[in-house]
């Protein structure tokens, strides 16, 4: 485990990545090729539904400093630049996409042994300020993060959380919605190298009395497939096969279905990852 409690952001995080990450509804191919001067490009098509879009990214890295450009089909322009050690552990990302220039932020991270603060600021005329701690070491941490409207002059969001981990285990809570939901979350890792794993979540929400309970986990089939699976108390079923067809290249193959109401056509999903 690394030095320190990690961002806020971590909390809670390695549930729901098995229960929603690679879990596609539509159909992608990526394409990534590396330039003689180091750039990494990265062709990406995604069709859903009868909608097809497309996206060519670039990423440059020199030394501390990470740049990344975006350029879609709907002529945005989307600029990252990363900073690495300008002040010692820390890290500044600046953020701006074009032609919508209101969606600029610049962001601040610093890192210490046992805390981690960071605050981010949106680069318009009256902006939102996001603002999160976390105090702990890489076994236990406790965060909160809020969000201030300076147009409104009101917090817009605010949230808190705690998190326990071991070598082969994480367990969550999370308040956040300004208190409305609750979520507890817990996984375990089932082999050394943290292929198979299971996992459980429970949500509830105060304003509704609504509760959601899901359970999943991963199962690595061999060196090159994983199968993951993933169920909650409304019905929802979903299933994804993952296969490195060569290697640092994958296949996914996802799809989810309501099994209160099968006759609903169920959502289905591929997407193809070439790498070099």
């Amino acid at each position: 485990m690394s030095k320190g409690p990690g961002l806020f952001s971590d909390i809670g995080k390695k549930a729901k990545d098995l229960l929603t990450k690679d879990y596609i509804s539509d159909q992608k191919l990526s394409i990534s090729t590396y330039t003689d001067t180091g750039v990494a490009l990265t062709s990406t098509a995604v069709k859903k539904g009868g909608l097809s879009t497309g996206d060519v990214a670039a990423q440059y890295k020199y030394k501390n400093t990470l740049i990344d450009v975006k350029v879609d089909t709907g002529s945005n322009i989307l600029t990252t630049l990363t900073l690495t050690d300008i002040v010692p552990s820390t890290k500044t990302i600046a953020s701006m996409k074009f032609p919508d220039y209101s969606t600029g932020k610049l962001e601040a991270q610093y890192f210490h042994h046992h805390a981690t603060v960071t605050t981010a600021v949106a680069l318009k005329q009256s902006p939102a300020v996001d603002l999160s701690i976390t105090l702990g070491t890489p076994t236990f941490a406790l965060g909160a993060e809020a969000a201030y409207e300076t147009a409104t002059g009101k917090l817009t969001k605010y949230t808190a959380g705690i998190s326990v981990r071991k070598p082969d285990s994480c367990a969550a809570i999370i308040l956040g919605d300004k208190g409305d939901t609750i979520k507890a979350s817990y996984i375990h890792h089932l082999d050394a190298l943290k292929r198979s794993a299971a996992v459980g979540e429970i949500t509830r929400r105060f304003s509704t009395n609504e509760n959601t309970f899901t359970v999943g986990g991963s199962y690595a089939v061999d060196n090159l497939t994983i199968l993951k699976l993933k169920l909650n108390n409304h019905g929802n079923l979903g299933a994804l096969l993952q296969h490195e067809v060569i290697p640092k290249s994958l296949l996914t193959i996802s799809s989810e279905f309501d099994t209160k109401a099968l006759d609903k056509t169920p959502r289905f999903g591929v997407a193809l990852a070439l790498k070099p």
